[in-house]
């Protein structure tokens, strides 16, 4: 991604709605897991490292990045080691195994996503987690994706096909930020009939109380996401185990 939009995350994902709301909505998920006391934690593509810190509330982490400026800027938060590495095949590991490996928002900027579910597959503890989101309904293709440098948006019937043929198994799977969805698609849809804007311009920070109440309706689908699947949503949220485990 550009080198700008690196520097506004890092300035705004402790603060706006969408990064705080999606925390909010996976520290739910993760608190549901039967972890153990001290779980090994990947975040692999872990970015400017937003989620590092609660990643940290559940156990020992380590995050992995392809971005040299993203690295410097998730080390420069001193929660945990960041290592360069990149997927599929360029994960710096030779026999770690993983309890929990969260996936925020990657898999949708890699081409081989198969190939990348598969290799951390192979990462997991037997009876391990894979807790991942990414962008729901190709329809939703902007400038965003664009910038973000995204190679698809997904449906939940075509994330569970690469879940499947990565070897993976669904534990939960569910569209999310479905509250917002008319609000958020019809900023997207517009966008087509606007003139193009600043690098990085939706990461912007809102006036103080539509950003909390913004990020009170995002974040009240925690609440939901454990327990029923959406219907439809800006994303999608899915748990995976490996096929190996009996105890779904």
């Amino acid at each position: 991604m550009d080198r700008v939009i690196y520097q506004r995350m890092r300035e705004m994902e402790d603060r706006h709605w969408w990064f705080a709301g999606r925390r909010n909505i996976v520290q739910h998920v993760l608190s549901s897991l039967d972890l153990s006391k001290a779980p090994a934690i990947l975040e692999a593509g872990c970015g400017t490292g937003g989620n590092l810190p609660l990643l940290a509330r559940f156990g020992d982490v380590i995050g992995i990045e392809a971005d040299d400026e993203a690295i410097a800027l998730a080390r420069g938060r001193r929660v945990c080691k960041v290592l360069k590495g990149y997927l599929p095949d360029g994960m710096p590991f030779t026999g770690e195994r993983f309890d929990l490996i969260a996936l925020i928002d990657v898999l949708e900027h890699i081409e081989d996503d198969i190939g990348s579910l598969t290799a951390l597959g192979s990462l997991l503890t037997p009876g391990g987690y894979l807790v991942m989101t990414v962008p729901a309904f190709q329809f939703l293709w902007s400038r965003h994706d664009e910038e973000h440098h995204h190679k698809r948006r997904y449906t939940a019937s075509s994330l569970q096909h690469v879940v499947e043929q990565a070897g993976l198994q669904i534990k939960h799977l569910t569209y999310y930020n479905t509250w917002l969805f008319p609000i958020v698609a019809a900023a997207r849809l517009a966008e087509r009939l606007l003139p193009a804007g600043d690098v990085g311009h939706d990461l912007h920070l809102p006036n103080a109380r539509i950003n909390t109440v913004l990020e009170a309706v995002f974040s009240s689908e925690r609440h939901l996401v454990n327990r029923v699947r959406m219907p439809f949503g800006i994303s999608l949220l899915a748990v995976l185990r490996d096929r190996s485990n009996h105890g779904l």
